[in-house]
């Protein structure tokens, strides 16, 4: 497992790079796809971008686990009279968390551009509500780092309405076990995943069911695996959620029971908290009051099957987010349970 896990940390930072906003991930699939192959497994691509890797099981049973390597982002929306750039969020990032990050402007003709999410009002030598200023996107600009003065010289470098704007992800991994970095959410599961596939491969391990991993491209927005393979289960291995009234922290594996979209199966959840507490992992069962999955777009798209949901415990989800390892390996330990029965 320790080799299992340097491997996790090691893809996790590869994947954590690759900027890849919902919209914008060919990029990061092509990256999954080489992976994948390097570790021996058949791969397809969908026509709207996700990666399907298949492992043969011992049995007929098909068993889709899901993660998503899109991010939350941004687009240019419109260019001032100044140069700076209006922008749109893509997804749902906690907009004041974005004041004063670095970013990048990336063109359709693929120039690349530095630049920084700030206040309109940014000063507090000059503005007298620099503190207080609503931190939303009507309040806020991207300052680019070029010599503009103008509507017409931000024009001048290609940039255009519409162009993706990357957040850059800040990953740190701490002495003491922490990972820290935006967009944990979901490149860490599908660090997890990609453990799991090195683990199989690497012990020559073959699960009882057909596996079908999914790694989506459009989760962030609503869609993610609104199409897939004809499956029996799947499930969704997503961020789990830290915070009031809920049981998970950094260290756990999350097991959701309910979310916005309604119940996940009442028989897969039993099974996972139960080969959880029998193995004396460190997990929680928890309600998610503001979240969706690839399980719920799947549904959704009017698939057929039962599903469910687990994760990594991540503080401060959409924000600046930070899981531990422990919760990586709860996580990695629960799905190779799953996958044997």
């Amino acid at each position: 497992m320790k080799n299992t896990l340097e491997y996790v940390k090691e893809f996790a930072q590869k994947v954590l790079s690759i900027p890849s906003p919902s919209g914008y991930t060919q990029e990061v699939i092509d990256f999954c796809e080489s992976e994948a192959i390097r570790l021996g497994y058949e791969t397809q691509k969908t026509k709207k971008g996700n990666l399907i890797i298949s492992v043969k099981g011992s049995s007929s049973f098909k068993l889709g686990l899901s993660g998503h390597v899109d991010t939350l982002g941004a687009m240019v929306r419109s260019i001032t009279a100044a140069g700076d750039l209006k922008f749109t969020t893509i997804g749902g990032p906690i907009w004041p968390t974005l004041d004063g990050e670095y970013c990048t402007i990336r063109t359709r003709d693929h120039k690349d551009y530095q630049g920084t999410f700030l206040s309109i009002n940014p000063s507090s030598h000059v503005n007298r509500d620099a503190n207080t200023i609503e931190r939303t996107p009507e309040k806020m600009i991207v300052r680019i780092d070029e010599v503009v003065e103008s509507k017409a010289d931000t024009l001048k470098l290609g940039i255009a309405p519409g162009d993706f704007i990357f957040f850059d992800p800040k990953t740190t991994m701490t002495p003491s076990g922490f990972i820290k970095s935006r967009f944990l959410d979901d490149k860490i599961s599908v660090a997890i995943l990609y453990g799991l596939l090195y683990h199989l491969s690497k012990a020559r391990i073959i699960p009882y069911q057909n596996l079908k991993i999914i790694i989506s491209t459009y989760e962030e927005v609503g869609h993610g695996a609104s199409y897939i393979p004809e499956l029996d289960e799947l499930i969704a291995v997503d961020m789990g959620c830290i915070g009031e009234d809920l049981s998970c922290t950094e260290r756990m594996v999350s097991i959701c029971a309910k979310d916005s979209s309604g119940p996940y199966d009442y028989k897969i959840v039993s099974k996972l908290a139960k080969l959880a507490k029998e193995n004396n992992l460190s997990y929680a069962t928890d309600i998610y009051p503001f979240y969706g999955s690839d399980v719920t777009a799947a549904l959704h798209g009017g698939n057929d099957l039962r599903g469910g949901l687990i994760g990594p415990g991540v503080h401060a989800s959409h924000g600046m987010e930070r899981t531990h390892i422990s919760a990586v390996e709860n996580t990695l330990k629960l799905l190779l349970l799953y996958i044997k029965e």
